[in-house]
């Protein structure tokens, strides 16, 4: 990463957000429609995701496979999706909770960025890689809300090191080194054993997924929140 001064969001930032695709309003909506109908806790099939934004199934699955949706849609053996940017209906490390429907995650980050796609608070659980110790939080769309215990810090990957292939690619080379850590102890121990990784705090990681959000849904979450006004 380039000029060390500057605060690691920033840093971070500056080589990861060029990387990312850019949506059409469409686009954005869909993957938000998506990302809402997979919080319910089952796999999503293309004729609940065209009934969803009032389409065809034909023009749902065209949606699917577009270069800035594609990647980010990890598909079943049926053809139905069971992830999608980051939300699982099947278990993973990361427990992710809305309203007592039991969801995962992929990692760590994606547990901070997607409430806010969700409009929903949400209760995570996940264990410390290192120490073993079990880290809850509560994440609303707008902020950490709690922490337990209080120490607890993100680990992060360098941001040109995931490959956006696909899901399992991005699983592979991101989502693999993004924990949450009880402590700082544990997380600088965990991340001295691997190497292109390092530290976040909780409000650093959170920032992350605050211009995650931004740039990939600024359109459909701006006409969201009119609509709501």
């Amino acid at each position: 990463m380039t000029q060390k001064n500057m605060p690691a969001v920033d840093r971070l930032w500056e080589v990861m957000a060029p990387r990312l695709p850019t949506l059409t309003p469409e686009e954005q909506r869909a993957g938000i429609v998506l990302l809402r109908e997979l919080a319910r806790g089952k796999p999503v099939t293309a004729a609940q995701l065209a009934r969803a934004i009032g389409a065809t199934t034909a023009d749902a699955k065209t949606v699917l496979e577009r270069p800035g949706l594609k990647p980010f849609v990890y598909p079943d053996e049926e053809g139905r999706v069971v992830g999608y940017l980051g939300l699982a209906a099947r278990p993973m490390h990361h427990q992710f909770a809305l309203n007592g429907r039991t969801l995962w995650t992929w990692c760590a980050g994606d547990s901070l960025f997607l409430p806010e796609l969700l409009d929903e608070t949400a209760e995570v659980e996940s264990r410390d890689p290192e120490g073993g110790e079990l880290v809850r939080l509560t994440i609303s769309p707008a902020r950490v809300e709690a922490t337990e215990p209080k120490g607890v810090v993100v680990s992060w990957v360098e941001p040109d090191a995931p490959d956006f292939g696909s899901a399992a690619r991005i699983m592979a080379t991101a989502c693999h080194f993004i924990f949450f850590f009880a402590s700082r102890p544990t997380g600088e121990r965990w991340v001295a054993t691997h190497p292109g990784t390092w530290l976040l705090s909780l409000n650093e990681a959170f920032e992350v997924g605050k211009r995650f959000n931004a740039s990939l849904f600024a359109t459909e979450l701006g006409r969201q929140a009119a609509g709501a006004a």
